[in-house]
């Protein structure tokens, strides 16, 4: 097997898979690097903004996806209590005016297809021991998950984070575990058959310590997610003793959002409820460890405003339009220790002015939502101009595409 390589990604979301299919196609040796067996159920909002969706045809999974994915996303939804404000989503460019959702385990496993289809070496199920080294020469061990397989050495010229936030690098393990706080946010996430949701609207739910939203997928499948403080998760448990997690988050749901009551009345739960946390949303840049991070392993906005798929897809091609001309000089080189460090910094500074934005309107939108005295202030003025809901999507850049991403897709057509 094949064990040295010009760059290794860790982690075959929509952004470590990505950025594989874009270096492949500009010539890197790419080995990618994924823990779970696909297709698997994930934790996430499935919303795929529509200035994402010419992003998906240039990594030549855009026909698969309009295939399968659920209605277009025209409308957005505010439901709080037992009260619900609708307003118009802001439409996208000419090709692609409105988003779509997709179950994870379908785009998932469509773009490591496509990354192992683009030349890409797929290690999966693997699990990430160590990286040691720096830039111009990282090692990393990675020992398969299926039959207990022996460890295995691989060699690396770059390395790019593309690990989901709650799957830290391992030299970030302790620090996370050590790191916890009441204020902390838990996920949950469940798939209901038959539930009372228009196929083309976007429901965002608010509820004291937390927010959620519901949306229709592939095969008519409705998501139902939601993140909830830790804190307010405690005190929903020890109220309901015995009681799964999953569970009494959907109870508290059901009781203090009528939306939520009135979309699952006759719906049944397709599997069970799925966990996960605790998400820290904010910048994760400046790890100064010379890795490369994309999606959430370079930051991670509220998934109040389900950017989570936007910005994994759009860091990938950010970086690779960055990087990808530039291979002779980064990897294999006794210059690259230093032009690797200068593209870091250059790709971290151009990530922020992409995405900051985007985390700081999100912060805001979550902290309304989850605070009731905040929210009960600003609920007068969302009913009287309902508008203000399709001005946030817009501020939270649902319509606009990262130009180096643009301009690469423009490339590739």
């Amino acid at each position: 097997m094949k064990t040295s390589f010009d760059v290794a990604i860790v982690g075959a979301g929509p952004a470590g898979a990505s950025a594989a299919i874009l270096l492949a196609r500009a010539g890197w040796s790419v080995v990618l690097v994924e823990r779970q067996v696909f297709p698997r159920r994930k934790v996430c909002g499935e919303c795929i903004a529509a200035s994402n969706l010419a992003l998906l045809d240039a990594l030549g999974i855009g026909a698969a996806v309009d295939a399968r994915a659920g209605a277009e996303l025209r409308r957005v939804a505010l439901m709080r209590g037992n009260e619900t404000i609708v307003a118009a989503l802001p439409p996208g460019d000419a090709a692609h005016r409105w988003g779509r959702a997709l179950g994870r385990e379908h785009l998932d496993t469509l773009l490591a297809d496509a990354a192992e289809g683009a030349g890409a070496t797929r290690l999966q199920p693997c699990s990430l021991q160590s990286i040691s080294g720096g830039p111009g020469r990282f090692a990393l061990t990675v020992r398969p998950l299926v039959l207990e397989g022996s460890a295995v050495e691989l060699d690396a010229g770059l390395v790019i984070a593309a690990h989901g936030s709650w799957e830290p690098l391992p030299s970030e393990r302790e620090e996370r575990r050590e790191a916890r706080a009441p204020s902390d946010l838990f996920a949950f996430k469940a798939n209901f058959r038959a539930a009372a949701i228009a196929a083309d609207l976007l429901p965002v739910l608010s509820f004291a310590g937390g927010y959620g939203g519901m949306v229709v997928a592939d095969d008519g499948i409705a998501t139902l997610a939601g993140c909830i403080r830790a804190d307010r998760l405690q005190d929903l448990r020890t109220a309901q003793p015995g009681d799964r997690a999953g569970d009494v988050f959907e109870a508290m749901l059901r009781r203090e959002c009528g939306g939520v009551a009135a979309a699952l009345e006759v719906a049944t739960r397709a599997g069970a409820w799925l966990a996960s946390g605790p998400l820290r949303p904010g910048v994760r840049l400046g790890g100064g460890d010379g890795v490369f991070r994309i999606g959430n392993a370079a930051g991670e906005a509220h998934p109040i405003v389900g950017e989570g798929i936007s910005m994994a897809l759009q860091s990938s091609f950010v970086l690779a339009a960055l990087i990808g001309p530039k291979r002779a000089g980064l990897v294999g080189t006794a210059t690259a220790v230093e032009a690797q460090r200068r593209a870091l910094a250059e790709y971290e500074a151009l990530w922020r002015r992409r995405f900051a934005r985007r985390l700081r309107v999100a912060a805001a939108f979550a902290h309304v939502a989850m605070r009731p005295a905040l929210a009960r202030a600003a609920w007068p003025l969302v009913r009287r101009w309902p508008r203000v809901l399709t001005e946030g999507a817009r501020l939270s850049d649902k319509t606009r595409c990262a130009p180096e991403a643009a301009r690469l897709v423009g490339g590739a057509a």
